[in-house]
Order: structure tokens, then sequence, then C-alpha cells
């Protein structure tokens, strides 16, 4: 992956709380190229969901730059824009809506576009049978609570994928798993990682989920302090 450009460069990022108390990252450089899969590892604490919650867009960093997909996110105004066009969440405890159906879920996305609810159930159905849903002709028409964990997870995945993004952050997607289902979402997510094209970056407290990834990068005490591939 030598040859691809940054898609996410990061220079001395700093961030605090509760009045400058609290410093969650401390001078973070962290480089991503374009279609890397990723691991954030580090203790609770250390400031890794800080620092995806920075990548996605969701908080200003206090000091340093951050450029993802190309836009300066320490400029950038329209940052609603740049989250749904550029970036795909997947969430540890799924946000999905519990009163709206598993084809609804997956389409909130794309009610900010101009897409067409024809072309928008196309695109929800399209990605909902690469998650390899038994019956979803029945599963779609359910709402979420009545679905199992992993399959919760995997219409969260679709719904990270609806609008085509650049990059995935994965914020914790198995923790609330077995080891079987987790292994399951794994393979799915390295698996649209390939075929979709798209970066991802995943935060995990356990080792062997971490040490899929194409990269694993530690962060402590809010600095990345150790990279391997």
């Amino acid at each position: 992956m030598n040859d691809k450009e940054n898609i996410i460069e990061i220079h001395g990022l700093k961030k605090s709380f509760d009045k400058g108390r609290t410093k969650a990252l401390t001078g973070v450089d962290l480089e991503i190229k374009e279609g890397e899969f990723i691991s954030i590892m580090g203790p609770s604490g250390s400031g890794k969901s800080t620092l995806l919650n920075m990548i996605g867009a969701f908080d200003k960093a206090d000091e340093g730059s951050i450029t993802v997909a190309g836009i300066d996110l320490m400029k950038e105004k329209h940052l609603d824009q740049f989250r749904s066009q550029k970036i795909g969440f997947v969430f540890q405890l799924h946000n999905l809506i519990p009163n709206l159906n598993v084809l609804e879920n997956v389409e909130i996305p794309m009610l900010r576009t101009k897409t067409t609810n024809e072309e928008m159930d196309k695109r929800a159905m399209e990605l909902l049978e690469l998650m390899n849903f038994p019956n979803l002709s029945e599963t779609v028409k359910q709402n979420p609570t009545r679905l199992s964990g992993g399959e919760r997870q995997r219409v969260a995945i679709a719904r990270a994928l609806v609008n085509h993004p650049s990059i995935i952050l994965a914020d914790e997607p198995t923790g609330a798993l077995d080891s079987k289902t987790t292994q399951m979402i794994l393979d799915l997510l390295k698996d649209i990682h390939k075929k979709e094209n798209v970066t991802l970056v995943m935060v995990t407290h356990e080792p062997d989920v971490g040490a899929q990834a194409d990269r694993t990068i530690t962060v402590l005490d809010g600095k990345v302090v150790e990279g391997k591939t």
C-alpha cells in the first residue's frame, strides 16, 4: 500500500475537556493510507475513542492539524455534509432507531441526499443482501429490537455503507458480541473493506480483534506510542 495516498493525516492533534482539566489527546501524529484497515488500541481512557471522534468530525480539536479525505477539519464549516458524504459509522450499540424497520434504518443516511425512494430501496437491499441475512424479505420488515446483537450490527454496517463512504469508522463494533458472532462481524467487515475499497479504522480493546487489521496502532495517554504492520 506504500504507493497509495494518505486519506487521513494528523499532526500535533490536541483535545481537552472540562476547561482543559482532562487532556484526552496530547499531540497525536498519524497517517493512514487510502484502503488500509487500521485498528486503534489502548486502555480505557487512553484517548482512542476521542481520536476516532476527531476523524469523524464529531468534535473539533483544540490544536494541531487533521485532514480527512482531502478536507481540512480544522477549517471546514459544513461538517454535516462531510460526515454524510465521506464517513460511515459503526457503533458498539448499533444506534438503530427502534420504531423504524430494518430497511428504513439502513436508508436513514440517504435522506439528506437527492436519492429517490426507489433508488434508496435498491441500494439498501443490495447492502442487506451483502450482509448474508437468511429470510431477508422478512427481516427488512422487522424492527431491530426483534433481531439478535449480531444481526443488528449487520444492519448498522449496511447503514454505514449506504452513501458510498471513503472511510468506515468502527468504535468497538464487536464489544457487545460473543466470540463466534465477533468473528462473523470481523469477516464481514474485512470482506466489505476489500469489495467496497473503503478505508476501515476500528477502535477495539480486544487484542485478538485488533490483530486482524492490516496495521495496529496503540494510543496511550493521548498519544500514538506504537504502530506495527
